[in-house]
C-alpha cells in the first residue's frame, strides 16, 4: 500500500525520479563528450606542439566506419597530426597569441583561407553519380527560364575589373542548385578556367555581369585548379572555398586594418 506517495516505506517516487534524472543526464554528458573526440584530438599546445594528456576517461573507443560506394573504411579517433609546415609566425610567446602570415595568405591556408584536409576524390550522389557537375556534362539540368543565366557574363573582381567569362554553370544534381560559375579567365588553345563559388558571386541581370567583392581580378589567377574538367573533389572545393574567403581579409592591405 502506498501512502503519501511514498513506493515503499521511507522511499520517496519523487527522489528516485531525481536520482535516476541526475544518473541519466551525468550519463549521456559522459557519452557524448568521448563522442566528440573522434576527430581533431588529442590536442596539442599551440606554444610547442605538445600533445595534451587526454587521459583514459575521456578517451573515444575506436569505432570504424564503412565508407559508401565501396570506398573502404576509416577508424576514427586515429591519432593523426597535421605535419603541414604553414606561411605564418606567432606574434608573442603567450598561448592563444595571433599568428601573422609570411608569405601568401591566400595560397598557404592561413586565417580565412585555411581549409580542412579531405579526402581528394569526388563526392558521389546516392546512385553513385558524381554529385557536382558542369551543365555541358549533365543534360537533364538547365537554368530556368525566369532566371538570368550566367554563361556569357563577364566576372568582375572587388576592384571593378573584369577578370573574364563565364563559361559554364556547375550543379549539384542531389539539391538541384547551383554551387560554381565557371569562369574562363584567359585566352589562347588551352582552357584556362577556374571555378567561383556561387556564395561570392552577385549576378546583374541588369548589367548583365557577375560582381565578385571577395577577390579583385588579379586574383582569379591564383585560384586552385581542379585536375579532372569535369569534375571537383571534396579537397578542391575547400582549398577554392578557402582561396575566396582569404580575400575577403587579405585581398588588399586596407582590408587587415581596423574601420576606425
Amino acid at each position: 500500500m502506498i501512502f503519501g506517495g511514498e513506493f515503499v516505506s521511507g522511499i520517496d517516487m519523487v527522489d528516485i525520479s531525481l536520482w535516476a534524472f541526475t544518473l541519466f543526464f551525468f550519463g549521456l554528458i559522459f557519452y557524448l563528450r568521448r563522442e566528440d573526440r573522434r576527430e581533431g584530438y588529442p590536442l596539442e599546445r599551440d606554444t610547442d606542439g605538445k600533445l595534451e594528456d587526454e587521459g583514459v576517461f575521456w578517451y573515444a573507443p575506436k569505432k570504424t566506419f564503412i565508407l559508401p560506394h565501396n570506398r573502404g573504411t576509416v577508424t576514427v579517433p586515429h591519432g593523426k597530426r597535421d605535419t603541414r609546415q604553414h606561411a605564418m609566425a606567432r606574434t608573442a610567446v603567450w598561448p592563444g597569441a595571433p599568428y601573422q602570415p609570411t608569405g601568401d595568405p591566400m595560397r598557404d591556408g592561413v586565417g580565412p583561407a585555411s581549409y580542412a584536409e579531405r579526402d581528394d576524390v569526388a563526392d558521389l550522389t546516392d546512385d553513385g553519380r558524381t554529385r557536382i557537375a558542369p551543365l555541358r556534362v549533365d543534360g537533364h539540368i538547365y537554368v530556368a527560364e525566369s532566371s538570368p543565366n550566367p554563361v556569357g557574363m563577364t566576372v568582375y573582381g572587388g576592384d571593378n575589373a573584369p577578370s573574364g567569362k563565364v563559361v559554364d554553370v556547375w550543379v549539384d544534381r542531389s539539391e538541384a542548385i547551383i554551387r560554381y560559375l565557371e569562369v574562363n579567365i584567359g585566352a589562347g588553345e588551352t582552357p584556362n578556367n577556374v571555378l567561383l563559388p556561387m556564395p561570392f558571386a552577385k549576378i546583374d541581370k541588369r548589367r548583365n555581369r557577375v560582381d565578385v567583392d571577395a577577390i579583385f581580378a588579379h586574383h582569379f589567377a591564383g585560384v586552385p585548379k581542379t585536375k579532372s574538367p569535369d569534375t571537383v573533389t571534396r579537397l578542391e572545393e575547400d582549398m577554392i572555398a578557402g582561396y575566396y574567403a582569404g580575400g575577403k581579409l587579405y585581398a588588399t592591405p586596407a582590408r587587415t586594418e581596423s574601420l576606425a
